[in-house]
């Protein structure tokens, strides 16, 4: 029974020395490209060692980083995250350095609240890493900011709808007003010397009713006349 467990213990090793033999030249061959600058080669490379071997932890490591440089934020967020649920639990650095780059990825995707999260677990792995700790206080500076300009945001646009409402409430006055003023446009206006002209015939006219009722003896009617002006 022993016998039989080594046996199978031993072909378990080989496919997994085997899996390693493949994965390795491929992420020295991605690690090559990615000096040089070719990070969409790197990222081939990569996603091939990870197809041979799903459970490496340095090629999802790596794919992150070739990821990061193509500003690919959100699949190099994936790729970090990998890499440290793959690592061992012993290997609390390298989990620190995987979460400290997954925060990095979140901070450039502007999801600050993700990213401080991040960088607090990285601390929590490894404590002593001054520029995750100094990367967490920029990442709550720019949350803070960004809580800000969300808020005078949110001002003004109650302050518009303020004045929208303050202009619904006015209209009705302001179409009296307008009602108003095309009337008095439309009135026909009269110059001084019109009015004095008509004026001056209406006491005329008055004169000669006046003189007509003395001479027949009888009362005047009186009449109104109404003002145009």
């Amino acid at each position: 029974m022993k016998r039989h467990i080594i046996i199978v213990f031993l072909i378990l090793f080989s496919f997994s020395a085997l899996y390693a033999q493949n994965e390795n030249p491929l992420i020295r061959n991605g690690n090559k490209q990615f000096k040089e600058g070719k990070f969409k080669d790197a990222e081939i490379d990569y996603r091939k060692a990870i197809e041979k071997a799903p459970k490496s932890f340095k090629g999802e490591y790596n794919l992150g980083n070739s990821l990061y440089k193509q500003d690919n934020w959100e699949e190099a967020s994936r790729s970090y995250l990998n890499s440290a649920e793959k690592m061992k639990a012993t290997d609390t650095k390298g989990k620190a350095a995987a979460f400290h780059n997954l925060g990095n990825s979140l901070l450039k995707s502007e999801k600050y609240p993700e990213s401080i999260e991040a960088y607090k677990q990285a601390l929590r792995l490894n404590p002593a890493d001054e520029d995750t700790r100094y990367n967490l206080s920029y990442a709550l500076r720019k949350q803070q900011q960004q809580q800000q300009q969300q808020q005078n945001k949110d001002q003004n646009k109650d302050d518009k709808q303020d004045n929208k409402d303050k202009q619904q409430q006015n209209q009705p006055q302001d179409q009296k007003d307008q009602q108003q003023d095309k009337q008095q446009q439309q009135k026909p206006q009269i110059s001084k010397q019109d009015a004095e002209r008509m004026l001056q015939a209406l006491k005329n006219d008055e004169q000669k009713t006046i003189d007509k009722v003395k001479k027949q003896k009888v009362k005047p009617v009186q009449v109104q006349v109404e003002k145009d002006w």
